[in-house]
């Protein structure tokens, strides 16, 4: 936290301001001031803790009466995070009072997943934004420049609150030439398709998109289409009428309905089923569509931003993907390289993720030492930045690297090995002048050919075996006696 961040909290049953963390004084703030309001003690002092160190002024309320006070009592923030479901004055009631006597403060909503009625709602009461819980530290910075005009995405070379410091992801070559395009691209209402394996950052990208668009001011909304069954997936996108099927006791707006207006992020597009993909068909076409067991037409103005691992062309030209809509999405396209094509983001991805996870888990801020650099710099990351993430919070929580290392080193080696082993097969060919039949030759090499897909892929989907099965195109019960005979084993 910076030298001049204060912060300041109201107590619920006395009503008396008092600076929090040992700091005494309003005054002297130097960044926005943020009023964080939830009930959960641990979200309140992560949020809090957070935002100063990204240069905030922080204040914070457990409910929604606490915060009134703070505010009726002449706090003056610059935004508000606001949570929904809170005891006693919840979120939606406390935003409709702040709206009696500030019509023009910015609120952003903190929601869970499920609650979409409640999110129309905030919308309609003037909210400026708001996240679904859990949510990225990213998705956090990015709202809350969009409301206290803190700047969009840095310029090139530019970092959030720096004018020198570079920021992490854009660094290299190719990355610059994304932003190019996005800037490009950044007053039209063009649809864009994200593609690039798994972990790149396409979800990064997709938000950088619409932070440079002109809906920047409007909803950002992500739907993993891989992550729902059909049936839930069509009613997560497009809502549902009132007895539209067992359970549905009251309409259910539904994600574009949220979006309108700003930025729908469909992320892997490539899973979703044939019939949702021609009524994606139509809204990409009319701008219209029909709540689940409705039959009026919705019509919305939303901007369409896509991802997926997936090759599209090749599930066209297989009859699993429609190639009209394959058209319609493929607009403007962007192709994230792997981050062993990025190797210049590497250092700063990690002092990043180092930052972020030791404030995120109370940690003491450490830097790597020289033998974890060198072994990230000789690592392929075929799990890309994602891994890197989960290989730097593991460093963090541990406060070792020893574990890191010593996996690195193993993984390293199991690839050394395998090229070991198919130079052994061919100097044991030379050697027998032709013994081994060329048969054996051609089975021996797949199998170590096969074995070494086989691990790339389970690495790139985090052990996922039910997503590398789809990426290897075979059944799950045959990528599993395949992974058995290769003897391989998850770390």
């Amino acid at each position: 936290m910076g030298s001049g961040s204060q912060r300041r909290t109201i107590d619920r049953a006395s009503g008396v301001r008092s600076p929090a963390s040992g700091r005494a004084g309003w005054t002297g703030a130097s960044g926005p001031r943020i009023l964080v309001v939830d009930d959960a003690e641990g979200i309140r002092t992560y949020l809090a803790s957070l935002l100063e160190l990204r240069g905030y002024e922080v204040d914070t309320a457990e409910d929604g009466r606490s915060a009134l006070a703070l505010l009726e009592g002449g706090a003056a923030p610059d935004a508000v995070l606001l949570d929904i479901v809170m005891p006693g004055i919840d979120g939606i009631e406390t935003l409709r009072r702040i709206r009696e006597f500030d019509a023009d403060l910015p609120v952003v909503m903190l929601s869970v997943v499920g609650r979409a009625s409640a999110i129309v709602e905030a919308m309609q009461l003037g909210a400026a934004d708001f996240l679904n819980k859990p949510f990225e530290e990213e998705e956090l910075e990015q709202a809350l420049s969009k409301v206290t005009g803190r700047g969009r995405l840095p310029a090139s070379g530019e970092d959030k609150g720096s004018e020198k410091k570079p920021t992490a992801l854009w660094l290299s070559p190719a990355m610059s030439k994304i932003r190019d395009v996005m800037e490009q691209i950044s007053d039209t209402d063009v649809t864009v398709l994200i593609q690039g394996e798994s972990g790149v950052g396409k979800e990064v990208v997709a938000r950088a998109v619409h932070e440079y668009s002109t809906r920047c001011e409007a909803p950002f909304v992500k739907v993993n289409c891989a992550a729902l069954p059909e049936d839930l997936l069509e009613s997560e996108l497009f809502g549902y009428e009132k007895g539209a099927f067992t359970g549905a006791n009251s309409r259910k707006a539904g994600r574009f309905e949220i979006a309108h207006s700003g930025t729908i992020f469909l992320d892997e597009i490539g899973e979703m089923s044939p019939a949702l993909q021609a009524k994606m068909l139509q809204v990409l076409q009319d701008a219209q569509f029909t709540r689940l067991g409705g039959n009026r037409e919705v019509t919305v103005d939303v901007r369409v931003v896509c991802a997926t691992n997936r090759p599209l062309l090749e599930m066209v030209e297989a009859r699993t993907f429609r190639e009209d809509l394959f058209f319609r999405l493929n607009v403007v396209s962007i192709e994230i390289p792997p981050l062993r094509e990025r190797r210049e983001e590497v250092s700063e991805l990690c002092d990043t993720f180092l930052r972020r996870y030791g404030v995120h888990y109370h940690k003491p801020q450490r830097v790597l030492s020289h033998a974890a650099v060198r072994a990230f710099e000789g690592y392929d990351f075929p799990g890309n930045v994602r891994e890197l993430e989960n290989l730097i919070k593991r460093i963090v929580v541990l406060e070792s690297e020893d574990s890191i290392l010593n996996e690195l080193e193993l993984k390293q080696a199991g690839g050394g090995r395998r090229h070991m082993a198919l130079r052994d097969l061919l100097e044991e060919i030379e050697e027998t002048a032709g013994d081994v039949p060329l048969r054996e030759v051609g089975r021996r090499a797949a199998q170590e050919a096969e074995r070494e897909l086989i691990e790339r892929m389970l690495l790139r989907t985090s052990w996922n075996r039910k997503q590398a099965a789809k990426l290897l195109k075979v059944s799950y019960k045959t990528l599993l006696q395949k992974i058995r005979d290769c003897g391989l084993e998850a770390d």
